[in-house]
């Protein structure tokens, strides 16, 4: 086949596959407009949702900061008097209901937002500070079914704490058990472990506490809560009165 021959047959194929697709695209006209106005549609839906959830962020992010600030106000000394036009609070619990109100505007308003749901678990903890142990609870559970393994994984340390408080004991060994077997990296392994083996020399069970160490000092020989433990098990002696440290 010469070289002319070759080239009429691909301008005849060429021809052929763009008059059928010029036909396929003039009967389906209708359905290509409504394919192309769903897809323009979804489009601009997600570009638009993207930009909301970006500015709701944002704003998230400074009301939380705002909250945190009024967390961290210093408190008033009682042999200071007040630095005039610097707030400070008379008590921790004064502090924490007033960054409390603040951090549940946050969660409730922005709270499909990262800082939104820091602000509920910073909620639970200012409301345990208060002496709303009833309403720490709900909120740290609440918290600790987050789809954000992290912050899931604080709250329920910290619900764990509010039950040793309160003396439930047999709950807080559970969620500690709980998060031994699902560490996170706000929560470690070793940090469960020795607050769980600081719960039982509270209790008096000294020797279990005894067997957290020991496996501690073995699994984590060169970390820090490995090396914690080895301390816990071999405490250095006290130092005679008047002796200077060698």
């Amino acid at each position: 086949m010469d070289q002319q021959t070759k080239a009429a047959l691909k301008k005849d194929k060429f021809v052929s596959t763009t008059t059928h697709g010029l036909e396929w695209a003039n009967e389906n006209r209708q359905r290509v407009m409504v394919i192309g106005g769903i897809a323009l549609a979804v489009i601009v839906a997600v570009v638009v949702a993207m930009v909301v959830y970006q500015s709701r962020s944002e704003a998230a992010s400074a009301a939380f900061g705002d909250a945190m600030q009024v967390y961290q106000t210093p408190l008033t000394q009682p042999d200071q008097p007040p630095e005039p036009g610097v707030k400070t609070y008379a008590s921790s619990a004064e502090r924490a209901k007033a960054a409390n109100a603040l951090f549940l505007t946050v969660a409730d308003k922005y709270g499909m937002t990262p800082d939104g749901g820091n602000a509920r678990y910073f909620a639970g903890l200012t409301y345990e500070e208060a002496d709303e142990n009833q309403q720490a609870e709900e909120t740290l559970e609440k918290v600790g079914g987050s789809w954000n393994s992290n912050l899931a994984s604080l709250a329920k340390f910290a619900l764990a704490q509010l039950y040793h408080n309160t003396g439930r004991d047999p709950q807080a060994i559970e969620l500690y058990t709980q998060l031994s077997a699902k560490p996170t990296t706000a929560v470690p392994y070793g940090l469960v472990q020795l607050t769980l083996a600081d719960l039982y020399n509270a209790e008096g069970k000294t020797e279990d506490a005894k067997k957290i160490y020991a496996s501690l000092k073995d699994k984590d020989a060169k970390g820090p809560a490995g090396e914690l433990a080895a301390q816990k098990l071999n405490p250095a002696p006290a130092m005679p009165m008047g002796m200077p440290p060698q």
